[in-house]
């Protein structure tokens, strides 16, 4: 697939639709890249003032129906620090296999903090409130870019991490943040995840200053990937163009943890992993008030009820299937979620990595990420963005006003 040459409301109508999942693929170990963003802004004294999301997806309007109760949601990322006052008994430490728990709470970036806040904060002390503050967050820690030499070796590799989720009452994994190199055993942690009911969703991001075209693990089968927009419903410059957006949420100018001991927030997030966060969080509120639907009925009802102004069977690069508004769910006790086995992403999922000879899949026109001996761990690469769509929205729900991608 050829990215098409602008990102804004007149993208070119060469566009090509949708492909099913397929990508360029390399070994650089567990390498991906981390959209943080986590710096930047002036420090919010409340940051649930600066919280946009919560009042456009119309969160208190939800939460008489569903506060994600029941819900466990695992938090794959920097850490996360369980004694923020919003995250005070929200944060189920214990549940961590200690095999796979070296410092899982001990959050030194803010990173995995701000998504568990984003996913199940209570608003506590001033906290973010999160769009699900029933649920639980189950805390994973792997390693980060700066951490190299016999430390790094203590952290777990996603594939261990993701099989371990797979193996216990968990629903739904939170994995914000995107890379550009394909891991084999990543995948096959993925594809069994995914056998065993779990929903996995990540920040639909890739390295646009590298000619690679794919990024994982959105690019891999059974995983949503989710674009970001800001408050006035732009696509933001960090999320991506491509085959591998599922769906999109709200994900700028979201609060984040800015100093290393989780004193205080800062507001002018341009990161888009937030977005994830929602997501995941519109999946456990969904999910809390079904608890008898399966992951694929949960992603269904968020797919079908999705903000589009183009047809459900022809999804935007930019958007997916679009914006996610679990509300469309929520307020319809009648709601029909479809075939508890019919997975909604089929048509995406159907296409292996690899062709039929064994060779990488790679995109046309896209040259092979370059392998690496460097597999010792999982490591997690800072990414920047691109550039932006237009949409835009209103009343608590989404309308989306960008042209959708051509047939």
């Amino acid at each position: 697939m050829s990215r098409s040459a602008g990102r804004d409301a007149t993208a070119s109508s060469h566009t090509q639709r949708r492909r099913r999942r397929s990508g360029v693929c390399s070994l650089l170990g567990a390498a991906l890249l981390l959209s943080t963003g986590l710096t930047s802004g002036a420090a919010a004294a409340d940051a649930q003032s600066t919280q946009w999301a919560l009042s456009a997806m119309n969160a208190e309007e939800m939460w008489k129906v569903s506060t994600g109760e029941g819900v466990k949601i695992a938090v794959i990322d920097t850490g996360v620090n369980p004694d923020t006052p919003a995250l005070k008994g929200q944060v189920l430490a214990d549940e961590v296999p200690e095999s796979l728990a070296h410092k899982a709470t001990e959050d030194d970036e803010g990173h995995g903090t701000t998504m568990a806040e984003l996913i199940a904060g209570t608003g506590a002390g001033g906290g973010l409130k999160g769009l699900a503050p029933g649920a639980k967050v189950v805390p994973y820690r792997v390693a980060m870019k700066a951490e190299t030499g016999p430390e790094s070796r203590k952290f777990p590799d996603l594939a261990d991490v993701i099989r371990a989720v797979a193996d216990s009452d968990v629903k739904i994994i939170n994995m914000s943040f995107g890379g550009e190199f394909h891991v084999p055993d990543i995948e096959k942690a993925i594809t069994y995840a995914h056998s065993k009911g779990k929903l996995m969703i990540t920040s639909a991001v890739t390295n646009p200053e590298s000619k690679h075209a794919v990024g994982y693990p959105a690019a891999y089968p059974y995983v949503v990937g989710v674009a970001a927009t800001d408050a006035s419903g732009k696509v933001i410059n960090r999320s991506e163009e491509s085959n591998f957006v599922d769906v999109a949420a709200p994900g700028q100018d979201l609060a984040s943890y800015c100093d290393t001991v989780r004193r205080s927030s800062c507001d002018g997030n341009e990161g888009i992993d937030g977005a994830a966060a929602l997501t995941s969080a519109s999946a456990a509120l969904v999910w809390s008030a079904h608890p008898d639907w399966t992951a694929n009925q949960v992603l269904g009802s968020i797919i079908d009820t999705a903000g589009r102004d183009w047809e459900k069977d022809d999804p935007s690069t930019f958007l997916g299937y679009g914006l996610v508004r679990p509300r469309r769910v929520l307020e319809n006790p009648d709601f029909k979620p479809g075939p508890a086995d019919t997975d909604p992403l089929a048509r995406e999922n159907d296409r292996s990595m690899f062709d039929k000879s064994g060779k990488p899949a790679a995109e046309s026109g896209k040259p092979a990420a370059e392998d690496s001996s460097d597999s010792n761990n999982t490591t997690l690469w800072v990414v920047l963005g691109g550039a932006a769509a237009a949409l835009a929205l209103g009343g608590g729900a989404f309308a989306v006003l960008r042209s959708r991608r051509s047939s």
